[in-house]
């Protein structure tokens, strides 16, 4: 198998679309086209973790955090970025980058986060805006299932946990036929009635092109008739952070205690007590800063992420506990998630989880 068929299937569980724009996921380096011999799945695809993966035979490294993020414009191995990324070229190894495209995807980052937590009812806390389109076309009925099956194999009418999601209207349509014509039925120059269905389907934006290749492909008619809208709907299973209950409210110091022994944490920096019970739970892995304000208007009370500056914990507003629990510490769960995805998916190869740290914050207590 090569490296952009392992890809391929990476990306059907995980679409790059749900990425951030900002974001570098993807293929950072590396041949699309040669075979696989391993696997190496890590958090950050530093030069130890190329000589990892060169000591395991692994040729392609899926990485969290893409190691180049801003545009590189030599490579001579002055840096830390440079250094990997030199040995991976003079190794053969590719590198590919899965970032906020995980962090975006509902059973990704922060849901391995509040499933360490125990939390149930697990909600996305800021719902991306992922391009929802609707279409509509009209088929002679007859033909009406074959058209659904193709649409619905080229991913059309998937929302949420539901896949083959469709709405059937019956009527009657009427075309006539001009010279140059080639009508699947009826006469040149005469008007024709044809009992159809009107099959109408909500897709993801970024799969319009192969979706309208499957309709046509599958419809009889030589001139399709179909109508394509942009919906404003928010995508309730993509997006940013998730929140989710706690099975049995708890004293503040008591979740605090609870966060420390399921994060393995020497420290949380917090904001101050709001001298009531968490109950409500938010999160984002990472730098989750931006959050904050959704997790009170979602009425969480207790938030937890990355990265919170001083002046940040004054936002909490003394309605909400904020707690920094380190950003590496927020994402530690992500490399075995990776590794179990890529496991179920792939059994021809090995698979391997990287044992190199690649944490640069160390504490001294």
């Amino acid at each position: 198998m090569t490296i952009s068929e392992v890809i391929s299937k990476i990306e059907n569980r995980i679409p790059l679309q749900q990425a951030e724009d900002f974001d570098n996921v993807g293929l950072l380096c590396g041949v699309p086209d040669r075979n696989v011999s391993g696997i190496l799945v890590c958090h950050d695809a530093l030069e130890n973790v190329v000589d990892e993966a060169v000591q395991k035979n692994c040729n392609l490294i899926v990485c969290f955090h893409p190691i180049i993020f801003s545009g590189l414009k030599s490579l001579t191995g002055k840096n830390y970025v440079e250094k990997a990324v030199l040995k991976a070229i003079e190794n053969k190894i590719a590198i590919y980058a899965i970032h906020t495209a995980f962090d975006n995807d509902f059973f990704g980052v922060n849901h391995g986060i509040c499933s360490q937590l125990g939390l149930k009812d697990m909600k996305i806390l800021q719902p991306k805006k992922n391009n929802l389109k609707q279409l509509t076309v009209f088929v002679p009925k007859e033909q009406s299932e074959q058209v659904k099956e193709a649409l619905f194999s080229a991913g059309a009418g998937n929302i949420g946990f539901y896949d083959e999601c469709s709405f059937t209207l019956n009527g009657n349509g009427t075309f006539r036929p001009m010279e140059g014509s080639n009508p699947f039925s009826g006469q040149h120059n005469v008007r024709e009635n044809a009992d159809e269905d009107m099959i109408s389907v909500i897709f993801e934006g970024y799969k319009q092109a192969r979706i309208i290749s499957a309709m046509k492909s599958a419809h009889p008619y030589e001139e399709v008739a179909y109508q394509i809208y942009q919906l404003d709907n928010e995508n309730q299973h993509s997006g940013l952070g998730m929140y989710g209950e706690l099975d049995e409210e708890m004293d503040e110091q008591d979740f605090l205690k609870l966060v420390k022994e399921k994060f393995g944490l020497e420290v949380i920096r917090h904001s101050g007590f709001i001298q009531r019970k968490i109950k409500r739970v938010g999160v984002i892995g990472g730098s989750g800063a931006s959050g904050i304000k959704a997790a009170l208007s979602r009425k969480c009370d207790a938030y937890l992420t990355g990265d919170i500056k001083y002046h940040d914990f004054f936002l909490a507003e003394s309605k909400m506990l904020i707690c920094d629990i380190g950003h590496y510490e927020s994402e530690q769960f992500v490399t075995q998630q990776l590794f179990e995805i890529l496991s179920q998916k792939f059994s021809t190869f090995a698979i391997s989880k990287s044992i190199e740290k690649t944490n640069p914050v160390n504490y001294f207590i």
